[in-house]
């Protein structure tokens, strides 16, 4: 029987780009919140495996994570606590005009930059290449990351920790010290409790996985801590656990933990490799790995506590209506 020629996987590029565009005009056309929050993941999913076409493995697991995973769930938990807006007018036919030219004319610009891009388009791949032995990595993006924007990495790092404390400012003063209530939204059901069950220790195993094999392949601590953070609060949802109070030092110290040691080891490269972020010779990758480690899990604890949240009083402390 002779062999059937494969179709050209290209010809999925031409559905999967409608699909999101289709879906795109949807979102902004719908009027209900959990809608919205429903087909914002949807789209999330859908880039993810957009980045999987153009090849960029680590983009795609990050944005099924976060636009696919955490976001969707901090959105739709929002819709839940605020509730269908009800006579809320429309806004005017000329307003929506003037949004939709404006959306049109920023489309059209950036299409346009798109489309004069040299071919092929600059890049530093080939500096990367050259220089990627020194780092002892396999994977270039985990070279990039840890290395040559070394700064970039911390600064993110940083920025986490700080995102967390703003979060936590917007606590009231009776609260101070409690635990995060936002995902205290009712009666989990029978579904949620079973998937909340099955679900952490495979996600475990694949943040794991994610973090050791990001020095060579596809992954890394921002991968595997987002999975990590999306079993915890996938935990907390169905009330099998609950975020830890914000008293709790062993939270504050996973928190900071990333950043600082971080900073640490580039202190410490400006005396052993006359540089900061500096690695000596030969001691590269396991300074690298430790820094991943260490980032890994301030990464889930600072992603769970922002999905989770500022703290609140707990439901029977809070004034009743009547009483108001």
């Amino acid at each position: 029987m002779p062999d059937l020629p494969l179709p050209d996987a290209r010809f999925a590029d031409i559905p999967l780009g409608l699909a999101l565009l289709v879906l795109a005009l949807w979102l902004i056309a719908t009027r209900r919140d959990r809608s919205a929050v429903i087909g914002f993941t949807a789209y999330g999913l859908l880039v993810a495996v957009v980045w999987v076409r153009l090849g960029a493995i680590d983009v795609a697991l990050t944005e099924a994570a976060l636009g696919g995973g955490l976001m969707g769930l901090l959105l739709l938990t929002a819709a839940a606590r605020l509730g269908e807006p009800r006579g809320q007018p429309a806004p005017p036919t000329f307003m929506r005009v003037l949004v939709g030219l404006l959306c049109v004319g920023v489309s059209g610009v950036l299409a346009v930059v798109v489309l004069s891009l040299p071919t092929p388009a600059p890049n530093l791949a080939a500096a990367v290449a050259e220089h990627q032995h020194t780092t002892e990595l396999g994977n270039p993006v985990a070279a990039v990351l840890v290395a040559f924007r070394a700064v970039d990495t911390l600064l993110e790092s940083v920025v986490l920790a700080l995102a967390v404390i703003v979060l936590w400012s917007f606590a009231a003063d009776t609260a101070w010290g409690e635990r995060p209530r936002t995902l205290e939204l009712g009666t989990p059901g029978p579904a949620l409790v079973l998937l909340a069950r099955l679900l952490p220790p495979l996600g475990l195993v694949v943040g794991v996985h994610l973090f050791w094999a990001g020095a060579d392949d596809p992954g890394g601590p921002f991968q595997a801590g987002a999975v990590l953070a999306a079993m915890a609060a996938l935990v907390w949802l169905a009330r099998l656990g609950a975020p830890p109070p914000t008293h709790s030092r062993l939270t504050r110290v996973g928190i900071v933990l990333g950043p600082l040691v971080f900073l640490l080891i580039g202190l410490a490269g400006v005396v052993a490799a006359d540089a900061f972020l500096g690695y000596p010779e030969g001691l590269a990758k396991p300074l690298i790995l430790v820094i991943e480690a260490v980032k890994t899990l301030s990464v889930a604890v600072a992603l769970a506590l922002l999905v989770a949240g500022p703290p609140e009083l707990p439901r029977d402390h809070l004034p009743s209506r009547a009483a108001s």
